[in-house]
């Protein structure tokens, strides 16, 4: 359950959630004709211990992650989002872009794995323990970004806009910003900030890719708890750390301040991939809940 100043690593709390999220995409990227694929991702997972290389290696039955229709969309959807960042942040380096943020970078491995122009800088933000875990990953394989990577090791809730700045971030150049697998894990007021402080901080030209999910009803809240099992880095455990709290939708939010703002249901990029995707009455289904939005300012 979330509590206000709660703390974690990488494998507790909402920092458990990106190992989960990244055999998702492992497991994924294995399958024929996927989306996207994301090599780190298993090198991530055999770092962080036996029970995520098990299940990487098909040692682990009965896992929610490979053995439920809940899985096997959690696998789709993963591989879908990833493929929309990857390119969202092609299209801003293509267009001249060479600053971008990831706030609550997580696991992700974008300023290693995108073929980046010279003299981009990839800011990534989130709490120590997680950049430090995943830096000593990525240099004991003798990987290297390709981009100037800046860890900002900041607690979102803290003021990670002036360490953004201390770091060299510089507000009056266009920025592309990268808002994935993080607002389900705020309160309302927090999103609100989170998007005012993005808007404060993007000189024109700047961009902003966001994932945000719609209110859980009591029927799929219901279905994401159902079995008792699926506890530690299942169902179970997610819903207990996310906030299911109406908020503001990104297309709105930054259209009414003057953005150019598109969204796409996760569904509908299924279909238009080529890939099969549920019904949007599906209960227990992440992909049915979530759409994803960029948003231009002019």
């Amino acid at each position: 359950m979330r509590t206000e100043g709660d703390t974690w690593d990488i494998k507790t709390g909402v920092g458990s959630t990106a190992l989960f999220v990244a055999a998702a995409r492992a497991l994924a990227g294995d399958e024929p004709g996927a989306l996207a694929e994301d090599p780190f991702a298993e090198d991530f997972l055999r770092a962080a211990g036996a029970e995520w290389s098990a299940l990487l290696d098909g040692d682990v039955p009965g896992h929610p992650l490979t053995e439920t229709e809940f899985g096997k969309d959690f696998q789709e959807f993963q591989a879908a989002r990833t493929k929309y960042f990857d390119d969202y942040a092609r299209t801003a380096a293509a267009d001249g872009i060479r600053q971008v943020v990831i706030v609550a970078a997580g696991l992700d491995a974008r300023a290693y794995r995108l073929p980046w122009p010279d003299g981009t800088v990839v800011y990534e933000l989130d709490r120590p323990q997680v950049l430090d875990f995943k830096r000593a990953v990525l240099a004991g394989n003798g990987d290297e970004p390709r981009a100037t990577r800046r860890e900002i090791a900041v607690d979102l809730r803290d003021d990670w806009p002036r360490a953004l700045r201390d770091n060299g971030f510089d507000p009056s150049a266009p920025t592309a910003w990268l808002v994935e697998g993080l607002l389900v894990y705020l309160p309302a007021d927090a999103t609100e900030q989170l998007f005012d402080t993005i808007h404060s901080l993007s000189a024109p030209g700047s961009r902003v890719a966001v994932e945000q999910m719609d209110l859980l009803s009591e029927s799929a809240a219901a279905a994401f708890t159902e079995h008792a099992d699926e506890t530690e880095h299942g169902r179970n455990e997610w819903i207990r750390l996310i906030y299911n709290e109406p908020r503001s939708e990104a297309t709105g939010w930054f259209g009414a301040r003057g953005w150019t703002a598109e969204r796409v249901d996760v569904p509908d990029y299924l279909r238009a991939n080529g890939r099969p995707a549920p019904g949007r009455q599906a209960d227990g289904l992440v992909s049915t809940l979530v759409s994803l939005v960029t948003a231009v300012r002019s």
